[in-house]
């Protein structure tokens, strides 16, 4: 019989064997212990007891012993933690994606278990309204039939006080959950057309998009109820080549996709993230769309990217590249009396060569490119920088080089200069080291 085990209940059983060994002679078979009058004797339970004796009695160590507990590990990273939770971010996936970040190697289970035991640090929710029952069902689409989309606002904290407001655009595709977001400094109709063209050159452009009832997208209803387009966005649809259903006016739950995806990016995206610029909020937004796009989503039953490449990707166009695209991709802007134009509610110099009166402007990346009215033409770049001081070119003051005319045969005619006579100051007369001539 083999003693390994590191508490006393190897003690108790080893004397109640040999006592039963003493009572039973040569009877007594080890595997044959009578499990009953073991209990009894040690008042240990039965099925444990089961459980040794299909092990022939061997006591061995707990599979977990000599490791160390996972809650030692979360120990050194509680302040972080507690942080998090104060601010209100209790989402265990973040606070696990936040912790890894500052070095913690332990399981998600043990943060889910701390942050059930420390509820009372999460600030409470205000509850407007009781919450309500279903109101009705969800219905579906063919692959690449609709995509929904929606604007989402989230208040932006800057080191010199002043809160800032930044718009986010996202659209997903109804049949299989493939969803892309982008952010921008307003909601204006321009970035409107941006956002889309961008989630199109990443999803397809589908049959119809689902939105609700948005000003830059209708203006008001006939007298049969039907939509009247605004006309700048009716145009657009044209030159893309898809159509818009409006959902019920009040009624969330009619796109209810998009306005989940926009709590989701609330609580797991947004949650305790800084940033330098849009520009670097808009590579983490698509590193993050890539991410959930190929993670499992049990509403679809499978990965979203491979639903998309497979089903929708067929169904849905490519968007074209044609001119008319490429203007909504650049907005136009009128040249100020100083040279600069206005976007993003800062100011870039355009140069003092072009003569037209607007220009269009483009930010990608981390440059602002500068066009000609008619796109034919780089006037100039400049860095996206978000200080408030206005940006200037290099030539945006100094005109170009003037005609001037030279002799065309040798100069034959010749002039003196001379120079100037002295001038005599009015106190040189106090200088009595100058000889005076007037008495001679």
């Amino acid at each position: 019989m083999e003693k390994i085990l590191c508490n006393s209940l190897d003690n108790i059983v080893s004397q109640a064997l040999e006592e039963m060994k003493e009572t039973q002679g040569q009877n007594f078979q080890l595997e044959k212990v009578n499990l009953a009058e073991l209990q009894r004797k040690t008042g240990i339970s039965r099925s444990k007891l089961r459980t040794w004796k299909k092990n022939g009695f061997a006591f061995k160590p707990h599979g977990l012993c000599g490791h160390r507990s996972s809650r030692f590990l979360l120990s050194r990273y509680y302040a972080v933690l507690n942080v998090l939770l104060a601010k209100g971010i209790s989402n265990s996936s973040v606070c696990f994606q936040r912790l890894q970040q500052e070095g913690y190697s332990g399981s998600l289970t043990t943060i889910k278990r701390y942050i059930a035991k420390h509820k009372s640090l999460i600030p409470a929710k205000r509850l407007l309204v009781s919450p309500r029952g279903n109101r009705g069902r969800r219905f579906t689409t063919e692959p690449g039939e609709a995509y929904q989309m929606d604007w989402g606002f989230t208040n932006v904290a800057t080191d010199y006080g002043q809160d800032l407001r930044a718009a986010c655009f996202a659209m997903i595709c109804h049949h299989c959950g493939q969803c892309y977001i982008e952010f921008f400094p307003n909601a204006k109709q321009e970035n409107l057309f941006i956002g889309m063209i961008h989630a199109f050159r990443y999803m397809g452009i589908p049959k119809y998009i689902l939105t609700d009832n948005m000003k830059s997208v209708v203006t008001k209803r006939d007298w049969s109820g039907q939509p009247i387009w605004q006309k700048d966005y009716e145009a657009f649809m044209k030159a893309t080549g898809f159509q818009t259903k409006l959902s019920k006016p009040r009624h969330p739950f009619t796109k209810g996709k998009v306005e989940r995806l926009m709590r989701f990016v609330k609580e797991n995206f947004l949650a305790g993230r800084s940033f330098w610029n849009v520009t670097d909020l808009n590579r983490a937004a698509l590193n993050w769309c890539n991410e959930q796009n190929a993670t499992y989503h049990g509403t679809v039953d499978g990965v979203p990217k491979q639903i998309h490449a497979a089903q929708c990707s067929k169904q849905a166009r490519t968007i074209p590249n044609i001119p008319s695209i490429q203007f909504y991709l650049c907005p136009e802007r009128q040249i100020s009396f100083d040279g600069f134009v206005s976007y993003e509610n800062r100011r870039f110099g355009v140069p003092l060569s072009y003569t037209g009166a607007t220009v269009r402007v483009r930010r990608e990346d981390d440059l602002l490119y500068i066009y000609s009215a008619d796109l034919h033409c780089l006037l100039t770049t400049h860095p996206v920088t978000w200080s408030k001081l206005d940006r200037f070119c290099a030539d945006q003051y100094v005109a170009g080089k003037q005609p001037e005319e030279f002799p065309t045969a040798a100069t034959q005619s010749r002039i003196v200069l001379l120079s100037g006579p002295e001038s005599s100051l009015s106190f040189d007369k106090f200088n009595f080291d100058k000889e005076d001539t007037k008495d001679e």
